[in-house]
């Protein structure tokens, strides 16, 4: 057997970290800064001193996976505004995200999605984004942890990594959600309007209140493995 080329080595290394990353936020939904090490290895199927070659200790595995998961949470905006225009809606990470869990969906599955993205077109523009990025967290739950934690400034991170990850979680994905909340319009168009301070920090202000409600009602749903099927539920009683 020929040895492994350099792109095969570094192709199985990053396979293997996403494994990891997704078994560790698996964890973190049920202990929270409880986690250790030995349970993600548990959840991944791995051998502990596999996952310890990779995560020396949880503080770097935390920051790493939440990094990765703010890398994938651009576009969720976008999805919505797609569907209602009737183009398809870009992969984009999270379809390469997916693709890689499950392999190729099945001809009764793309159907189900056709009428999904069909009935989240019937929805406003916020509702519809809402579904989409609660639907985004169902099936990955380190999209969801980020959200969680940016609401709580990452406090379970020292202060020299929880400060750039809450900058970054404010420009990428704060600030367009303000923008969608406020007058529908790309970030971009809502700053050269000239907005002032107080008003830009007001509709931050606004969009992380959002976002934090739609984090508690995902809790429950999440944790019941539903929350896919209830996203417009949870959007129709926070009358988004």
């Amino acid at each position: 057997m020929s040895p492994r080329t350099k792109e095969q080595n570094k192709e199985i290394r990053l396979r293997r970290l996403a494994q990891i990353r997704k078994a560790a936020a698996n964890v973190f939904l049920n202990k929270g800064p409880l986690l250790e090490i030995r349970d993600v290895a548990v959840q991944a199927g791995l051998g502990y001193g596999t996952v310890y070659h990779y995560y020396g200790n949880k503080g770097d595995l935390l920051h790493d996976l939440l990094w990765d998961a703010l890398e994938r949470s651009g576009g969720w905006l976008e999805a919505p505004r797609a569907s209602a225009s009737g183009q398809a809606p870009a992969r984009g990470h999270f379809g390469l995200a997916v693709a890689a869990d499950i392999g190729n969906t099945s001809a009764a599955d793309s159907q189900s999605k056709s009428r999904e993205t069909a009935a989240t077109a019937e929805l406003g523009p916020v509702a519809a984004a809402g579904v989409r990025l609660l639907q985004l967290w169902a099936e990955d739950h380190a999209l969801y942890l980020l959200h969680k934690l940016a609401g709580e400034g990452f406090a379970s991170l020292p202060e020299a990594r929880s400060a750039p990850l809450s900058a970054a979680f404010r420009r990428e994905v704060l600030a367009p959600l303000a923008a969608l909340l406020e007058t529908g319009r790309a970030v971009d168009e809502v700053a050269a309007s000239g907005e002032n301070t107080a008003e830009s920090s007001y509709r931050l202000h606004r969009a992380e209140m959002l976002l934090a409600a739609l984090v508690g009602c995902a809790s429950l749903s999440l944790r019941r493995g539903k929350l896919h099927e209830e996203a417009r539920d949870i959007a129709r009683f926070l009358k988004l």
